[in-house]
């Protein structure tokens, strides 16, 4: 029927033309049925397309100083993801999210050191860095900041990356137990820290956690959390990012239509709390020794990899990236003084 119409019209159109018969809008308008009953289906203008919901992990902390345990959970979450992105064709960004302080601490390092030494240690690697809570005045709570995210990326996926740690104090936190009103949840097993003084992912030791993690009953781990969180637990990260309808037109619009879902990691991962390593750091003497100036450039890691195997005093030296090791040193951080 169509094919019929068509001729027809051709017919009539090139009548017109061959009598003279006819006027510009005529043809005008015959030119743009033309083009629109043949122009191809997938010929879609460019502001038509929309891409897929991109996939965005946060992990959030005061970073201070930033240290391997932070770069091994954000890369081992970027690993995971990365085949499931690349397989659904959606973009894949994993962030570390620096506080400007956190709520159940008293002070922290100048944002612009902690800025600094986070695009030290995130150099030649796939990680990114969003800056949305480090300018704020403190204290920044985490809820505002994933309700802002919502609000930012309302059809991608979003997660939010802590430590077993934190998760197990979630309500203590404001409006902790409505994280997942607006993100899912990647939590990584491990022992250790029930004070809330440490949450943002520090952990509890300077070993590398050798047991294995997958013999604990993940139900045991999820009787851990909050009442609420416990039947949100999923055993598959790809449960995450499973698309949720949503609405702009209500008071809820920021909500996805179901809960967020959690993830327990039971990955190994490098136990080293940030607060062990100031303290080791503070306590350093002859600070000038190892480097007399604060303008001193950073031009090369190798006096620092040699400082960090010979300096006993300093063994949670090891767990930080030399660049910001010797970022630390140059600008004199974490010495006694400045936390007099």
């Amino acid at each position: 029927m169509m094919v019929g119409f068509l001729l027809i019209v051709f017919h009539d159109l090139r009548g017109l033309l061959m009598t003279g018969a006819h006027s510009p809008s005529t043809i005008v308008l015959f030119t743009l049925l033309f083009v629109h009953l043949f122009m191809p289906n997938n010929a879609i203008a460019p502001h038509d397309l929309k891409a897929a919901p991109a996939i965005r992990a946060y992990l959030g902390g005061s970073f201070d100083p930033v240290h391997k345990g932070h770069l091994q959970m954000a890369m081992v979450v970027y690993q995971h993801l990365l085949p499931i992105a690349e397989q659904q064709q959606r973009d894949l960004h994993v962030s570390l999210l620096p506080n400007a302080r956190s709520p159940f601490k008293t002070r922290s390092t100048d944002p612009e050191h902690r800025l600094s030494m986070l695009k030290l240690a995130t150099q030649n690697t796939p990680l990114q860095i969003d800056e949305l809570e480090l300018w704020q005045a403190p204290p920044v709570y985490t809820i505002d900041s994933v309700r802002t995210l919502r609000q930012r990326y309302p059809n991608d996926s979003l997660i939010f990356i802590m430590g077993m740690d934190s998760a197990r104090s979630l309500g203590q936190w404001k409006d902790g137990l409505k994280l997942t009103d607006y993100v899912n949840l990647w939590i990584f097993s491990r022992h250790g820290m029930n004070s809330i003084s440490d949450t943002y992912n520090d952990l509890r030791a300077d070993i590398l956690v050798e047991e294995d993690l997958t013999k604990q009953n993940t139900f045991a781990l999820q009787a851990q959390l909050p009442m609420p969180l416990q039947k949100l637990i999923v055993s598959s990260p790809t449960a995450l990012l499973l698309p949720t309808s949503r609405t702009l037109t209500d008071s809820n619009a920021l909500k996805s239509a179901n809960k967020g879902h959690i993830y327990i990691d039971h990955c190994p991962v490098v136990a080293v709390s940030s607060t062990q390593i100031r303290q080791q750091l503070q306590s350093t003497k002859n600070w000038s020794n190892i480097m007399p100036s604060t303008k001193t450039q950073i031009t090369s890691v190798t006096p620092i990899n040699a400082i960090i195997s010979n300096t006993t005093s300093n063994s949670f030296a090891k767990w930080l990236n030399p660049a910001v090791y010797h970022y630390i040193i140059a600008h004199q951080l974490y010495s006694a003084a400045q936390f007099r």
